[in-house]
């Protein structure tokens, strides 16, 4: 081992962040480092975090093991604490040059300041993404909301955008590198734009992107708030054939008083209405949703109708969590549920994604559609569909080809090329 390894857990945020943390620790000369990227979103995110450090230190017992991350940040303390842990850096210095040159020099064990300090986000020009066909843009950083099961404000701050012409120029750097997707993600992408001159709204950033870089064939949004989709992205929806028709929802909730003691700002009635009006501009869009469940309080009845939103949305893409508390929210001091009801109402709502992409999957038989070919020879469809090709075909990872969806097998569609 002589070049730095990352190992990313967590969110697409992550992803863009390893890859600045990649080459900051190789510009920085670092060698025989092993960089575990934190994700504190749960209890069992954490857990694979520690698994992550251990696991390292028993495959390079002569590394040194760096932790930084959402976790790293939150309780810096307990992660120095583990005999395999060198270092830990906070979220606010871990994307800073002169951080990784100061490791290189042997560096402090605690290096960890406070993120609610920062009131800007630096942009990180990015001519690539290792072993990745769609590269990421950090457009967004921080939150402002208080959402009470959520510790990653605590890790974050307070919510920060890149303003729209260095977000263009690092979308324009991507794409003459050869990128034919770029994916937009922040901790609330929503709310971009809110500290910057004249609000303006990601709907706003989308067209502006789209018109400044026509050399981008594909442009796709991480997850956003349903109560924040503005004007400007509803019309990109409907006008712009370049972003793509697929939308995964913080939703967290199908029930209203689930959601009140969430204190989301959103209501089930809110979900069903944008679902609805984003298919009518948009027929072709396809829908994902985070989903917690066994949230405290929730009964059998409100769980139910969490169940029943996702086939009335015809939600397709479900990311499902059994609530984790989190110490210092306020969904942490509230009546909690058994962790065995949180696991079953889990796994039930994993069981109903599975049956509704499926269903969704072999709705899909038939069409034509455009896929975006990674390094296993799949790839995905503009609705963010896996799909996998009949037989290989010789065109290199990145390339976006015609196909038509043939069949379905498992968790993907099968697919033919077009001429």
């Amino acid at each position: 081992m002589s070049e730095p390894i990352v190992v990313t857990l967590g969110c697409r945020l992550n992803a863009f962040e390893s890859e600045v943390i990649r080459r900051h620790a190789r510009a920085a000369g670092l060698a025989d480092t092993v960089i575990v990227h934190t994700c504190a979103v749960t209890a069992e995110a954490e857990r694979q975090a520690r698994q992550a450090v251990r696991r390292a230190r028993r495959e390079y017992p002569r590394a040194r093991i760096v932790v930084t991350g959402c976790a790293a940040q939150i309780d810096p303390e307990r992660w120095a604490a583990m005999p395999e842990v060198d270092h830990v850096l906070g979220n606010g210095d871990k994307l800073l040059p002169e951080t990784w040159q100061r490791l290189a020099r042997g560096g402090e064990r605690l290096l960890v300041s406070d993120p609610n300090r920062l009131r800007t986000l630096a942009p990180h020009l990015l001519e690539g993404f290792d072993g990745r066909t769609r590269a990421f843009v950090q457009v967004q950083q921080g939150c402002d909301h208080r959402c009470t099961f959520c510790i990653i404000p605590l890790g974050r701050g307070r919510s920060r955008s890149l303003p729209a012409p260095e977000t263009v120029a690092q979308v324009r750097t991507l794409v003459d590198a050869g990128y034919r997707e770029v994916v937009l993600t922040g901790v609330d992408l929503t709310s971009w734009g809110r500290d910057l001159e004249g609000t303006p709204t990601l709907g706003v950033l989308v067209r502006q992107i789209l018109r400044e870089v026509p050399e981008l064939p594909r442009l796709r949004l991480s997850s956003v708030d349903p109560a924040e989709v503005d004007d400007a992205l509803r019309t990109a929806f409907a006008e712009e054939a370049r972003l793509m028709p697929h939308l995964h929802l913080s939703v967290q909730a199908g029930d209203d008083l689930v959601l009140k003691r969430m204190r989301r700002r959103h209501s089930r009635a809110d979900v069903l209405r944008l679902v609805a009006e984003l298919r009518r501009l948009r027929p072709d869009m396809a829908f994902g949703a985070d989903l917690i469940a066994g949230f405290p309080t929730e009964s059998e009845e409100m769980f139910a109708r969490t169940l029943a939103l996702v086939e009335e949305a015809d939600l397709v893409y479900l990311h499902v969590f059994p609530y984790s508390p989190r110490a210092g929210t306020p969904a942490a001091r509230m009546p909690q549920l058994p962790v065995v009801v949180r696991r079953e109402r889990a796994a039930r709502l994993r069981e109903l994604g599975r049956c509704r992409l499926e269903a969704f999957l072999a709705a899909q038989v038939g069409a034509r559609r455009t896929l975006l070919v990674e390094r296993d020879g799949g790839g995905r469809t503009e609705q963010f569909a896996r799909a996998r090709l009949e037989a290989p075909i010789p065109v290199p990872p990145g390339t976006l080809i015609a196909v038509r969806a043939t069949g379905v097998v498992g968790d993907a569609l099968l697919v033919r090329p077009e001429a």
